[in-house]
């Protein structure tokens, strides 16, 4: 079987050298794995991504592997082996399970899929592969999305498989198919997502001829389930380069069928004409949002900031001055992110918190030079909610004027709401805003049981709360007795 770059073997040598070393860290696993596949008489191998990050050198602990052993003799080799085993995957031929081992004087958890060679082709008006398997690991491999993937490492001799030239690929950075992608494409319309989603992880250029087929086939991802596009957007957004997979996305017309808002901001220019148009403002938005982040990839931030601005095509106004006006866009943003994370098939929640973030981001303007009350800035605290923290990474990333007198004005703007925001939250429990009173001590005071009205005290007293701060009980308790004789 062809090796690819062996006219460069300084190139080989290098990457080799990362796999070995790699391997030689999971072979307690993976050789004690092949060693059983070899005694029931089958092959195994290691595969895809598993090989193209140990190549990387930076292979993780979950392992993907080839054989062509059948579903049910995977089943009965593995099971006596692996600490669990599960069966989601084996109508599409793959099972897993998790294995605990001694590796490096340490104890650790591998996540292992092992899935029957397969050679299947999707129904061209289908959303899933009709299943059919192969007798080979070529045919496997030619089946797979991108060169890069469609290596292996047969087990335990360690023979490295490569005979579309992945290895050559992966030198070059640079993701092909390995039959022609219109064909590749066909089979799955979704491994065209997971060409941006890959440009995004590792950094990889799109070969044109890739670029080519996504343009012209980019309507076949409509037939794709939303839980499948939403799986690849969040993989694509939670990568090291998000900003070089949406491009690819709007550049290549699939962002009109999956992501449609996103291209259509490419048409407008801000209220401030400091950006070439709202497009490019939200990717840096997105970038600067990313280098706040505190504890890795949030999803929730990384979602508002590239989200934030989508109501402004649908608000856009030419004023009598010349100006550009966006009046309200926030909330008709925060509706549209709610309609488009729906139809993606995203959590209520996730949704929620999203819009909510959307619906907040332009709060802050408001409070200019620092002239807020005490009572603006608890109700910012109250609006914010468990959000707050996200709401002023999301505020500040949306700063991207290139003036820096002005961007170190509302930077400084920023620190001193947030200062004011610190010493009320020592002073008075911010992050527990609730007043005086609770419902069941408003009814006996009122002397009445639940109704409208408990709601109704409840929010006066709320407002009571944040307008003047704690309040004591006494104090609470005559203002709502003052305020229920105004009701009767």
């Amino acid at each position: 079987m062809p090796n690819a770059n062996e006219d460069n073997p300084s190139a080989l040598s290098q990457v080799q050298r990362r796999a070995v070393s790699e391997l030689l860290r999971v072979s307690p696993v993976a050789d004690e794995l092949a060693r059983r596949f070899r005694a029931a008489g089958f092959s195994l191998a290691l595969v895809g991504g598993s090989v193209r990050d140990a190549l990387l050198g930076r292979l993780g602990n979950d392992l993907d592997f080839t054989t062509d052993a059948r579903p049910e003799d995977v089943l009965k080799i593995v099971r006596p082996w692996a600490d669990s085993v599960w069966e989601v995957g084996i109508a599409f031929g793959t099972v897993g399970c998790q294995k605990h081992a001694r590796v490096d004087d340490s104890d650790q958890h591998f996540q292992i899929e092992v899935t029957t060679y397969r050679s299947e082709a999707y129904d061209r008006t289908s959303r899933k592969p009709e299943v059919s398997y192969g007798d080979s690991i070529e045919q496997d491999l030619v089946r797979r999305d991108f060169t890069v993937n469609a290596m292996a490492v047969a087990l335990p001799e360690k023979e490295f498989i490569d005979p579309h030239g992945g290895l050559e690929d992966l030198a070059a950075r640079v993701l092909r198919t390995p039959n022609t992608p219109e064909e590749s494409f066909s089979d799955d319309p979704l491994r065209m997502m997971r060409a941006a989603r890959f440009a995004a992880q590792l950094d990889f250029e799109v070969a044109p001829d890739v670029v080519a087929a996504m343009t012209a086939m980019s309507e076949r991802i409509e037939i794709v389930s939303a839980e499948r596009v939403r799986d690849e957007l969040n993989k694509l957004l939670l990568s090291a380069y998000p900003r070089k997979g949406l491009a690819l996305l709007v550049d290549t017309g699939l962002a009109d069928h999956v992501l449609p808002e996103l291209p259509a901001l490419r048409l407008e220019s801000d209220e401030h004409h400091r950006h070439k148009d709202v497009y490019e403002h939200s990717l840096i938005v997105l970038e600067q949002a990313i280098e706040l982040e505190e504890n890795g990839p949030d999803l929730t931030l990384r979602l508002a900031a590239l989200l934030h601005d989508i109501g402004k095509p649908k608000t856009r106004r030419f004023e009598s001055d010349g100006r550009v006006s966006f009046h309200h866009h926030e909330v008709v943003g925060a509706k549209m992110t709610k309609k488009r994370m729906t139809a993606l098939k995203y959590s209520n929640e996730l949704v929620k918190d999203v819009s909510r973030l959307v619906e907040l981001h332009l709060r802050f303007h408001g409070y200019g030079t620092g002239e807020w009350t005490d009572s603006a800035v608890r109700r910012y605290v109250r609006d914010g909610g468990p959000l707050l923290s996200r709401l002023h990474k999301l505020t500040r990333s949306d700063c991207t004027t290139r003036n820096k007198r002005k961007a170190n004005a509302l930077s400084r703007a920023y620190d001193g709401l947030e200062e004011r925001i610190e010493r009320l939250q020592e002073q008075e429990e911010l992050d527990a805003i609730r007043p005086a009173l609770d419902g069941n001590e408003i009814m006996e005071i009122l002397s009445v049981g639940p109704g409208p009205v408990i709601g109704q005290a409840y929010k006066f007293l709320l407002e009571l709360r944040l307008e003047n701060g704690p309040m004591e009980r006494d104090a609470a308790v005559a203002e709502l007795k003052e305020w229920w004789a105004a009701q009767v």
